[in-house]
């Protein structure tokens, strides 16, 4: 076919260069409407290949390209390719779609991160499989079965604006033209790595020597190619012929030589014996020797060997001997192939993905499995040989890591298993801390760190010596020998398992690169490397009997060495307590207890407790936590421990907020504690007093640690000088610094020893002794420059720079890359430095522009400076306060309050970007008011004001002559004509501040719309007379830049920018929600209802206000939004709008039952300690996920009262995750809380309700309990309940669910998870309403009395349920359910056409309702069940019906019927004597063709009315009894969805007249009760009259 592309094509595709080109016009301005299609449908395996031209960096996404069955002569054309349909197949990113939807998502080669000259093809083979090709790369199978006539499809999208078409043609050829052209490449690669190839015989190394020379032949260089002998065995995968002409692919032809040279070493180690003969070699000149000799005749490749049979050997280079000689190939050190990096091999396991020319291997859904990941290196290792990965990604939902090692096995031969210890044979692995071979333990520790303990960016080695030993390496450390003799042919493997996800090989083994690491690593071994030590010791003598050691008696786990100085848990990842140590003699008064953080682990919650006791060790049995310790019956007697923050005597709390957080020390932090002699206790951190904990501590306790959760190892710190000055006043303490705290640098307390960290970015220099910081290269590089203060910032001290060089070359200024300067907890040690500080996403707070950042995230905007505007000699100053407040200095002046809540150590972080090449730290740095070294700082977790505040936006008081503004300026109405409607918000938009309205009334009579958009025109300039200063529409507001979005259509100052940009604001009415936004992007954005339509517009103003035009049929809105940024303090709580739908709870009427007494509520908020990705909102009573599916964890600030009902409403679910929230209670102070990422990590006094199971300390302990969590839909509402017995009940709308657990612990915290699909949820008050308040009375009663309303709100009263009170996510019985109704072909006119009326009595669903199981209905009342395990399908009323008083007044009952009866029933409109089922007693003769039973022929006029007898219709009150299969038989049906066979059963929901009917006992024979409510003997109703049942649904049951 021709490679040209087709005319038809995309709104904004110019074609050229006779249609091989096409180009999207408008590149800046739109990133879509860019489809081309090929000319002519593609033939069975040819590649239409197209080159990138042109991209541009505006928009995010690239080129897509696949294949469709569309004509494109007739195709209406979308705007991207994935809106293809109708049998359409795209390569988008890394995914691909069939007909717009994902089915396959991580496939080939990243399309968006593809570069201008970069070719990509698309195929259909002659087996119907479509594949991707990346220059000149097959890239394996996309899809399957695919038709044929298939057009090919290229989408300009993105950043991808112009191709050409260069090629369609079959594999073979579109190949050779690509290795043409790298054959030059290739050939100057040979001339940098040398092949070395020693002398052989051809008889035994014949195949090594042909590999070379058909790899010479393959590359061009060689005429000649000598024959494999035919006796020789061939390697694996070498080619079938050697002809010249043979064209092999790179992989290809890597695979013949790597199997060649491993072939020729297996053939050695089986007594090969020499290799003699005449042989080929190349003289690099400076080649490489081998690492042994030769022993019997043959040259050497070892210089050091004796010559034999005419062989040399040469230390300088590698010769070709003259003689016969040969050698024994050795493990050759130096290149011995053309391309001899160490890779991946192509071949691995079954979910691994290979990038970065095989140098990256990442594990495909990671979070579905955790094996399958086993990759092996492309090539066997040499001697003294380092490979080395860095761990590139981690989960944390796996236990296990990644594990390393050797193997015999061949890549290509080898059956993958699932994980490499499943290997037995031929293999040593580093699993954990253990060294595993053939997968059995042959050493349990070898090194003292774990693989399982590792981070993200952590490397690990390994090497094999040549003296057949193997030792690992951590970090470049090396840990020593693992296994002392290993095979001589090894490759290296590498398991991705568990929650390892991703590696890369790296080949610059530069240790310089992990310095940082190094000293984390090596200060964890051994924490006092690295630290000053005095002049002179001042350390007591070692053999002095005073001297503070740990007592031998300690913890089940723990562990004394180091002469009784260090305690440790040997597997503190198998176990997280019962690592209790005390001191071995009491501690004297004013003696501080200290020791030294040595090591932690991630695993578990919690850490390192300390304090004192006055229990003698020698005859205390430990507990397996000291806080279990409840021994002394007095306050002068027993145990104080400091635990997190809180500060606990004898197991019970006695302060909340005490000092710093224990759970949030690390390694080489310091913790202690004193008894001074006036009996009051005082704890040190990191050298820094506390202040009194407790009064009236007796003499004589021994010191208590325990190593709990995180805590591994301590180390006692008992020379003088490692120990703090005891302050006379604690209040004084944080201004008296130990030598050994982060704090201090060599124990010096003088305000200019503040300097520039050693540690720096990659680009920076610090000179000047470490006053002065430059970025190198600064006309290349304008990034990777961040450099940090020495040490951490003293309460008031002030960190002042001055700007002293910049460049023109760069936009921006100083933090022009948004956040370069500010501060952070994080130590220089342990920052691992990234190109800027907005990749730190922990502990970082930064100013960029007028932008305060925390995390990388804004939390607000317009500060009182910009640092763009900063210029050479401009000063900037960090300044943290005692209260932890940030200030920002500029040129000395105080720019106020930045944010609060600061820990108490920050370092203060300047990023030298852009155009800010040259810094100097100003005299002026150091303590600016002594006033504000306070002491007892409490440390909370740093609250980040939510942006969506729940202060109402207001309308300015300027606006259109026809408008009157009502509620404060929160409600805009016109009151008269059709135009004269605009209004403006009050204030500025900020950057992405929503500013949305809801329309509350429209008036028909006029045509158009509401418009709205942004506008430079500031509502203060206009004139007090709104007629003289205003356009009568906003398309004609032109004074000043507007944009506006009328009906699709956006605009600028009245002119036409893009048409059909969304849904139609023409189409909006009451109820409908529209909103407007400014993005940080410069680009204008448009919701209605809460979807954003994408960009709207580009270059949008910074200052700009909302404004919307109350035009033609939109005579009323009111605000709905909020202003981000506001004062905490005036931030309101929530209330749902008063139309939202809410179940009377005192309108149901159920047969039994009632509600418990509840308690007046305690006021309840979240704790401001929470998971990491939790914004709080709405004086904490709202609470969002802002990223990613968990770290979602909260806790509420108040314990629940016993009795009292804690309760809140989903708000936003996501359904792009899966799996929703958890909630339960949790035993303990939530404020030490270090929050896991989910809540079933939490093991410690713990029960958690998720989906429909209970669990207590992760472990499950009930099941089928209440609805299933997942399915609860937006705006349900969900609760607590502690009774007065202890036990935990869950309530769903109001509805008791039970007892979920029993011994509930006082005082327990409600505990939530937004996980998954969860995002944000509220706090239900006393002034919010809940669901199961007032709401339904507006919907109902206007229509109905409040007697008729007997049934309850949960079987719908009206029986016309609102949409609100269904689950908004559609339940999967009900939709199978729903496709055996689309089975049976019933018309579409019998049913209601509001699916809001149907309903699901599945078990989920009837329990999310809070459904009862029986209800009253009609006069006199009778009770009816509902239908539990059935589907409703609401059918429509005839008119001619008195529904009224149907509704009303008759009773409900179940008629059970076969499926072939229902097309006639349905066609009358009432269930029919003799026709309408098997209740039927009318004789019958035959069934119809479609199933009907018929009567039989002329029964109904050959008798007259008085020899005929009324047949009679059966009917119950419970569907037990009607659906039995007797009356309801079953039938086979296959879904067409899963191709599942079930089994279905139909009846009716009917309302029957009263007194038309006679009650009577069951027909069956049954003994045992059909329903627990019904007696037998009146579960059977029988009516004989037609007009007496009214169909109201029908009812499917699929099993």
């Amino acid at each position: 076919m021709a490679a040209e592309l087709h005319p038809c094509s995309g709104k904004l595709i110019g074609l050229s260069n006779s249609n091989r080109t096409a180009q999207r016009n408008q590149p800046v301005q739109e990133f879509n409407h860019g489809l081309v299609l090929s000319r002519e449908p593609l033939k069975d395996r040819d590649v239409f290949t197209v080159r990138i031209d042109k991209k541009v960096n505006s928009w995010s996404g690239s080129i897509e390209i696949g294949v469709t069955s569309l004509d494109p002569a007739g195709l209406d054309f979308p705007s991207s390719a994935t809106g293809l349909k109708g049998g359409s197949w795209i390569v988008s990113g890394c995914s691909v779609l069939r007909d717009g939807r994902s089915v396959l998502e991580e496939y080939g080669r990243d399309l968006d991160q593809l570069s201008e000259g970069d070719r990509v093809g698309i195929q259909r083979s002659t087996h119907g499989d479509l594949h991707l090709w990346v220059n000149g790369q097959d890239c394996g199978a996309a899809a399957s079965g695919l038709p044929t006539g298939l057009w090919a499809v290229v989408d300009l999208y993105g950043k991808c604006t112009q191709v050409t078409v260069v090629s369609c043609e079959p594999p073979s050829l579109a190949e050779r033209d690509t290795e043409r052209e790298t054959v030059e490449e290739r050939e100057q690669e040979d001339e940098e790595e040398e092949v070395v190839v020693c002398g052989v015989r051809e008889g035994e190394f014949g195949g090594l020597t042909s590999a070379v020379n058909l790899a010479a032949a393959t590359n061009g260089t060689l005429e000649e190619v000598p024959v494999l002998p035919p006796t020789h065995n061939r390697p694996d995968k070498f080619p079938n012929n050697l002809e010249p002409e043979t064209v092999l692919t790179e992989h290809q032809l890597f695979d013949v030589l790597n199997n060649a040279i491993v072939s020729l070493y297996r053939s050695e180690d089986n007594g090969g014996g020499d290799l003699g003969g005449g042989g080929i070699g190349r003289d690099s000149g400076t080649g490489s020797r081998g690492d042994r000799g030769s022993s019997s005749g043959g040259g050497s490749v070892n210089g050091n060997s004796s010559d034999s049979g005419g062989g040399t050997g040469n230390t300088g280079s590698v010769n070709s001997p003259a003689g016969g000689g040969g050698a024994r190939l050795g493990a050759v050190t130096g290149g011995m192939l053309t391309n001899d990096a160490l890779l991946f091999h192509e071949k691995c396991g079954t979910l691994i993905k290979l990038s970065n020319n095989n140098k990256t291997a990442e594990r495909r859904r990671p979070l579905d499995e955790f094996n399958n990941g086993v990759v092996m290196t492309n090539r066997p290792l040499r001697h003294n040989e380092m490979f080395e990965i860095r761990i590139d990604k981690l989960v944390d939902k796996w236990s296990g890591s990644i594990e390393i090692g050797v193997t015999t096995h061949n890549p290509n031969n080898l059956d993958y298993p699932a994980t490499m210890t499943n290997l037995r044979s031929g293999t040593i692995m580093m699993s954990g801390c253990g060294i595993l071979t053939n997968g059995k333990g042959t050493r349990r520790e070898y090194c003292e760190f774990s693989l399982d303990e590792l981070q993200e960016g952590d490397h690990i080695g390994l090497m094999h010596k040549a003296s057949g030993a193997l030792h690992f390496y951590i970090n470049g450390i090396d840990q020593g020998v693992a296994a002392a003799q290993t095979p001589a042919v090894v490759y290296a493997v590498v398991d991705l398992y568990g929650m390892a996800v991703k590696v890369t090989i790296v080949h610059n083994h530069n240790h310089s690169d992990r310095l940082r690491r190094n000293n984390a690593i090596m200060r964890a071994l051994s924490p006092d490397v690295g630290r000053p030590r005095p002049a002179h010791s001042l350390t007591p003598d070692p053999d002095t009997p005073d001297r503070l050691l740990f007592h031998s008696n300690c913890g089940q786990k723990a562990a004394i060495i180091s002469e009784g100085r260090t305690a440790l848990r040997p597997h503190a990842t198998d176990d997280f307590n019962h690592g209790v140590v005390l001191s071995g003699r009491p501690l004297h008064s004013n003696e501080v207890f200290q020791v030294r953080i040595d090591k932690m682990v991630d695993k578990w919650a919690g850490s390192i407790e300390i304090g004192v006791t006055t229990h003698n060790p020698a005859y205390l049995q430990l507990p397996s936590t000291m806080t279990n310790l409840r021994s002394g019956n007095t306050n002068q007697s027993g145990t104080w421990m400091m635990t997190g923050n809180g500060v606990m005597h004898n197991g019970t709390t006695i302060l909340d907020e005490y000092g710093h957080n224990l759970d949030r020390l690390k390694a080489g932090d310091t913790v202690g504690v004193v008894r001074k002699e006036d009996g009051s206790l005082h704890f040190f951190v990191n050298g820094v007093a506390q202040g009194p904990a407790a009064w009236n501590v007796p003499p004589s306790v021994y010191a208590v640690v325990d190593l709990y959760g995180q805590a591994a190892q301590a180390t006692i710190m008992d020379d003088v000088a490692d120990l703090p000055p005891l302050p006379e006043d604690s209040s004084e303490g944080p201004t008296v610094m130990s030598p050994s705290s982060p704090c201090s640098v060599a124990g010096g307390n003088s305000a200019n020893d503040l300097r520039f960290h050693q540690l720096h970015g990659t680009n920076a220099v610090i000179t000047n002794g470490g006053r002065t910081a430059l970025r190198q290269n600064c006309r290349s590089e304008f990034n990777d420059a961040i450099v940090i203060s020495n040490r951490c910032l003293r309460d008031g001290e002030l960190f002042e720079i001055v700007i002293q060089k910049m460049v023109d070359r760069w936009s921006g200024s100083i933090e022009a890359g948004k956040i370069m300067a500010g501060v952070t907890a994080i130590r220089p040690e342990e920052l691992e430095f990234p190109n800027t500080m907005t990749d730190i996403d922990y502990d970082t707070w930064m100013l960029s522009g007028t932008a305060i950042m925390q995390d990388g995230n804004t939390m607000r905007n317009n500060y009182g400076c910009d640092l763009d505007t900063l210029t050479t000699g401009s000063r900037i100053g960090m300044m943290r306060s005692a209260t932890g407040d940030l200030h920002y200095y500029i040129n000395g002046v105080d720019q106020g309050v930045a944010c609060t809540g600061l820990p108490p150590e920050v370092y203060a972080v300047i990023d030298l970007y852009g155009q800010c090449v040259q810094v100097s730290i100003t005299s002026s740095s150091g303590p600016q008011d002594n006033s504000l070294c306070t002491s007892n700082i409490t440390e909370r977790s740093f609250p980040i004001h939510s942006p969506v505040a729940g202060v109402a936006h207001r309308l300015h008081s300027k606006h259109g002559k026809n408008v009157v503004l009502l509620g404060e300026g929160c409600q805009a109405v016109r009151v008269g004509g059709y135009a004269h409607g605009i209004v403006f918000s009050a204030k500025e938009l900020k950057t992405d501040e929503l500013f949305e309205v809801k329309i509350d009334e429209v008036d028909d009579q006029w045509s158009g719309s509401l418009h709205m958009g942004l506008t430079t025109l500031a509502p203060p300039e206009l004139p007090s007379c709104p007629m003289s200063g205003l356009s009568p529409t906003l398309t004609q507001l032109r004074s000043k830049v507007t944009w506006l979005l009328a009906g699709s259509e956006v605009r600028r100052n009245g002119l036409l920018q893009r048409q059909n940009y969304g849904a139609s604001l023409d189409r909006l009415t009451v109820g409908n929600r529209v909103g407007v936004k400014r993005c940080s992007d410069d680009t204008m954005h448009v919701l209605i209802d809460g979807e954003d339509m994408g960009p709207a517009a580009t270059a949008v103003a910074k200052n700009v206000y909302a404004v919307l035009d109350l035009y033609g049929r939109v005579t009323a809105v009111s605000i709905v939004s909020s202003s981000v940024l506001e004062d905490a303090g005036s931030v309101k709580a929530p209330s749902l709008s008063s139309d939202s739908c809410s179940e009377g709870e005192e309108d149901r009427m159920p047969v039994e039952g009632g509600e418990p007494a509840l308690v007046p509520n305690t006021v309840m908020a979240f704790l401001e300690n929470h998971g990491k990705n939790i914004q709080l909102s709405h004086e904490n009573l709202t609470a969002a996920r802002v990223s990613s599916y968990n770290q979602g964890l909260l806790v509420t600030a108040q314990p629940l009262p016993r009795q009292q009902l804690f309760q809140f409403q989903i708000d936003r679910l996501n359904a792009s995750w899966t799996s929703s929230l958890s909630l339960g209670v949790i035993g303990h102070s939530p404020d030490r809380l270090n929050f896991p990422s989910t809540a079933c990590c939490l093991k410690r006094s713990v029960w958690l309700l998720q989906r429909d199971s209970v669990f207590h300390n992760s472990l499950k302990i009930c099941e089928n309990y209440g609805p299933n969590l997942d399915t609860c839909p937006e705006g349900t509402v969900l609760g607590l309940l502690v009774d007065g017995n202890s036990c935990l009940h869950l309530y769903v709308n109001g509805m008791d669910q039970g007892v979920a657990a029993q011994d509930i612990p006082t005082p327990c915290y409600p505990l939530i998870d937004l996980y998954g699909q969860c995002e944000q949820v509220t706090i239900v008050t006393n002034n919010v309403a809940t669901v199961g308040g007032e709401g339904i009375k507006a919907r109902c009663q206007g229509d109905m009395e409040k007697a008729d309303m007997v049934d309850g709100i949960k079987e719908s009263v009206c029986w016309m349920p609102h949409p609100e009170v269904n689950p908004n996510k559609t339940c999967e019985y009900q939709a199978l359910c729903s496709r055996f109704k689309d089975l049976l072909t019933l018309p579409d006119g019998y049913f209601n056409e509001d699916a809001k009326y149907n309903l699901c009595y599945c078990e989920s669903c009837h329990k999310l309702r809070g459904d009862e199981s029986y209800y009253k209905r009609g006069e006199p009342p009778r009770d009816y069940a509902l239908p539990f395990g059935w589907c409703r399908f609401a059918l429509r009323i005839k008119p001619h019906c008195d529904v009224s008083n149907s509704f009303k007044q008759w009773h409900i009952a179940y008629h059970g019927t076969s499926v072939g009866a229902l097309r006639r029933t349905l066609d009358h409109a009432q269930l029919l004597s003799g026709t309408s089922s098997i209740f039927s007693v009318s004789p019958v003769k035959m069934e119809g063709p479609n199933g009907y039973s018929e009567p039989e022929e002329n029964s109904s006029n050959s008798l007259p009315d008085r020899d005929r007898e009324v047949p009679r219709v059966q009917l119950s009150p419970t569907m037990r009894y009607s659906g039995l299969e007797m009356f309801a038989p079953k039938v086979q049906f296959r879904d067409p969805r899963s191709h599942c066979c079930h089994q279905a059963q139909v009846g009716f929901q009917v309302c029957v007249r009263p007194g038309s009917y006679k009650v009577g006992p069951q027909t069956l024979g049954a003994i045992e009760p059909l329903d627990p409510r019904f007696s037998n003997t009146e579960i059977e109703w029988i009516t004989k009259d037609q007009g007496g049942t009214l169909l109201y649904g029908l009812l499917i049951r699929v099993e």
